[in-house]
């Protein structure tokens, strides 16, 4: 089930974060680890860099959903990246159907794997001339492959996906979403 995330709860979440954040350079600092502090340091700006990357895309529900996802319980971590940024005002993309579609392959990936196993899935986005291409590309185990078979046969006619692989460890794909 989806939250609704309002602005006092995200704005919590993200005070939460950055101040975990904070500390952990504290810490790292306080123990004379400077190259680690400088780690730290140099993942939070790649973060922020592609947070303002998916931000500038134009995507509020679907950039809404990547930015809150992991702050929820799920049988997964997710990671994004967005590639390149737009460079063209081709066109836009329906928001909308892509948050609801990439919403229900989260949850339809939730109930198929090994819950408290290392599940990780990796979403990348790579914003091209007549459209973006989303790259997904999840390790851990698959415990219901049939159910993820079923899930794909039921597409959207507005994306185009791209089977790479899918079985009990690995599942990698890409689907493509034309400008309108």
């Amino acid at each position: 089930m989806e939250k609704d995330w309002d602005m006092i709860e995200v704005l919590r979440h993200t005070r939460h974060d950055w101040l975990n954040k904070i500390q952990l350079i504290k810490g790292n600092l306080a123990l004379n680890k400077v190259d680690r502090a400088k780690e730290i340091i140099d993942e939070i700006v790649v973060e922020a860099q592609q947070e303002a990357k998916l931000s500038n895309l134009h995507l509020p529900e679907f950039a809404s959903l990547l930015f809150t996802y992991n702050w929820e319980n799920h049988m997964f971590q997710l990671e994004y990246d967005v590639l390149e940024e737009i460079r063209c005002g081709c066109g836009k993309l329906d928001d909308k159907s892509l948050a609801n579609w990439t919403r229900s392959f989260f949850s339809c990936l939730n109930h198929a794997i090994q819950p408290f196993n290392e599940n990780h899935l990796s979403v990348s986005i790579e914003p091209q001339k007549q459209g973006v291409r989303f790259f997904f590309d999840f390790s851990g185990i698959i415990i219901h492959k049939k159910d993820m078979k079923s899930f794909f046969e039921t597409i959207p006619s507005a994306l185009k996906l791209t089977m790479q692989s899918l079985s009990t460890e690995e599942l990698s794909f890409d689907v493509f979403m034309n400008y309108s």
